[in-house]
């Protein structure tokens, strides 16, 4: 069986279509089509089963699926272990992170490790919470790290948690608002203030319209920002205030932060597949995350 055949399949199980692998692996959706009945012509196996105008893995489609991800995972252990002969930890790790946890944690551990074992390569990614899993799933991430709260993520029995640190969720006003004050503070009283906001249908967009209608109000959104530092800069200019997680509030910036008086903390973990082959470079870049955490970021 083809490796890279192997990968499709697994990517269909985790993304669903065939057209959402072929965006993920820069394919047109015929070629991937293609790709799988060669694999079924090579496993002599009916793989896929068309249902409607889409296909879906059938139940040897889904037991192959789920062993390819071993399959291929063990594969990427014998690379390591032949470019390092056994002697250190080599080879690629792809590192998941979202965008408050870059600069704070994944920078940091990947700067130790690339001092500590040169022969091991980690590739950085960008993955919001909402991503996070689907890549690790499908194999584009060997490790991500996320949040696991509010129940918004398809966890299960095929990942391993690794709990980091616990970051708190806090307004964020300009410097000389009313409300850049001391201690706990109700977001009902900033009901009418205008307020900047995440991308739709991110994590921190959802859970900061989920707390404002907690607190019986709808906001007033002015601005969406894919990028913490720009939503940092809107609120430092006075154009709005924000709900942002505590990791994401770069003291070069000039605003003022206050806990909320319910409490909502988030919890950020690593997270790695299950049942795959135990592999030096994954075990060593979880340490180094745990080992450069923020001090900000330890409160569990």
């Amino acid at each position: 069986m083809n490796p890279w055949r192997l990968r499709l399949l697994s990517q269909l199980e985790a993304l669903g279509t065939v057209r959402a692998v072929a965006q993920a692996a820069n394919l047109s959706p015929s070629s991937v089509s293609q790709q799988l009945a060669v694999l079924e012509a090579e496993t002599h196996t009916q793989l896929l089963e068309r249902v409607g105008r889409r296909v879906r893995l059938t139940s040897a489609g889904l037991i192959l699926a789920r062993r390819a991800r071993v399959i291929l995972d063990h594969m990427d252990g014998v690379e390591a272990e032949l470019r390092g002969f056994g002697e250190e930890p080599s080879g690629l790790v792809r590192l998941g992170a979202f965008q408050s946890a870059i600069h704070t944690m994944a920078v940091p551990a990947v700067s130790w490790l690339a001092h500590r074992y040169p022969h091991l390569d980690v590739e950085l990614l960008q993955l919001e919470p909402h991503e996070s899993l689907l890549a690790l799933r499908g194999g584009d991430a060997d490790i991500v790290i996320t949040t696991t709260d509010f129940g918004e993520l398809p966890l299960g029995p095929d990942l391993d948690l690794v709990q980091l640190a616990t970051d708190p969720i806090l307004l964020v006003v300009p410097p000389g608002h009313p409300g850049a004050g001391r201690g706990p503070v109700d977001l009902a009283a900033f009901a009418d203030e205008p307020w900047a906001f995440d991308m739709p249908q991110s994590y921190m967009a959802n859970l900061a319209l989920r707390l404002c209608r907690q607190s019986r109000f709808e906001p007033r959104v002015v601005c969406r920002f894919g990028n913490y530092m720009m939503a940092l800069q809107h609120v430092e200019a006075g154009l709005s205030v924000a709900l942002l997680p505590g990791l994401a509030v770069d003291r070069r910036y000039r605003v003022a932060t206050r806990e909320l008086a319910t409490p909502v903390t988030r919890t950020i973990t690593a997270v790695i597949r299950r049942g795959s082959p135990p592999r030096a470079a994954v075990h060593v870049a979880l340490d180094a995350l745990r080992r450069n955490l923020p001090s900000s970021a330890l409160g569990t």
